[in-house]
């Protein structure tokens, strides 16, 4: 399947990777786009580590809670003299006024609410041709709980927070340091059980395949040292390369070198005890999960305590239901 220019600008949208890699992924997966990015992941090439699929863009991203019901919604536009002007923060903030009073649970819901008497979607494509940018609204996300915290970063729209809890808390302050914690941190879930099954089926597949990259470059680290070789030199080819033009090896060397990292490599590969790599990749996965889900996440407001237990702290029955975050820069 031949790739096009297309595919490979979606891809890199889509990881961040460069493009010579998007091209080499897409070719490699035979066009599976799917495939592509799991290949570009492995690879290490992709700049986001936690998972999102939006573009870096500008535009106005407000946050509003009435209740038990908040919502968040982006106003996307092309430079950011138009994100900060006021008319174009002042409209974005109307619209989601009407969303929250409508209680709008899809973009599509809000496209369609009545607005100075047109619909949103009329109004958004008429100020398309006064701004003379491309508009387009998009992030609408919406909770409803007993109780909502939400956060806008630092006050400059382009961040946005909700996160739901079980039951009102007592101390306002309280619930909303668990907003800042979702804007800093970026969990991928609220809490283990919460992670797609086929995450957790692609995080260990990463994990056992680092760790037996990393048994792999010890082993060879381990012949190179024991041969005699400056491991430095060995490191790559590149290095190689530097070593035979500043005569630190000769060109023998450098052939006794190759083969010999291959020969390791080889052979180590071939001989890696499952039980062992399962071992440590399930030491990388307890780490992800500390890392990804919430309620397991170090407090940045205590750091002596996970989000959950700074929660217990203030209610033992208060806890973290969902969470929604919405950004416009590439993380």
């Amino acid at each position: 399947m031949a790739v096009t220019l297309e595919d490979i600008k979606n891809l890199r949208t889509k990881t961040g990777a460069g493009m010579s890699d998007c091209k080499k992924a897409l070719t490699e997966a035979e066009g599976d786009f799917e495939k592509a990015i799991e290949i570009i992941r492995k690879k290490g090439l992709a700049v986001a580590a936690k998972r999102s699929d939006r573009e870096a863009s500008e535009g106005c991203v407000r946050v509003k809670v009435d209740g038990t019901f908040g919502a968040i919604i982006a106003l996307k536009c092309e430079t950011d003299f138009v994100a900060n002007n006021k008319d174009f923060v002042a409209l974005t903030q109307s619209i989601l006024d009407a969303a929250v009073a409508a209680k709008a649970k899809s973009l599509d819901e809000v496209k369609a609410l009545p607005f100075e008497g047109k619909t949103v979607a009329d109004i958004v494509l008429e100020r398309t041709g006064i701004v003379g940018e491309k508009l387009e609204l998009d992030g609408y996300n919406w909770i409803e709980a007993p109780e909502i915290a939400s956060y806008n970063h630092q006050g400059k729209n382009f961040l946005c927070v909700l996160v739901a809890f079980n039951k009102e808390a007592a101390d306002k302050d309280y619930v909303h340091e668990i907003a800042l914690q979702v804007a800093a941190q970026n969990p991928v879930s609220v809490s283990e059980a919460d992670v797609p099954e086929e995450i957790k089926k692609q995080e260990m597949q990463v994990a056992v395949d680092k760790t037996k990259a990393e048994q792999v470059s010890k082993a060879v680290e381990a012949a190179l040292k024991k041969a005699g070789f400056n491991l430095y030199i060995a490191e790559n080819e590149d290095h190689i390369k530097e070593g035979i033009m500043k005569g630190n090896i000769t060109e023998a060397q450098a052939d006794e070198i190759r083969a010999l990292k291959e020969k390791v490599a080889a052979e180590k590969a071939a001989n890696l005890p499952a039980a062992m790599i399962e071992k440590i990749a399930e030491g990388r996965m307890s780490k992800f999960f500390k890392e990804s889900c919430l309620l397991n996440q170090k407090s940045l407001s205590d750091e002596s305590k996970t989000v959950a237990e700074y929660l217990q702290a203030l209610d033992k029955d208060l806890t973290v239901t969902a969470f929604k975050r919405f950004s416009l820069k590439a993380e």
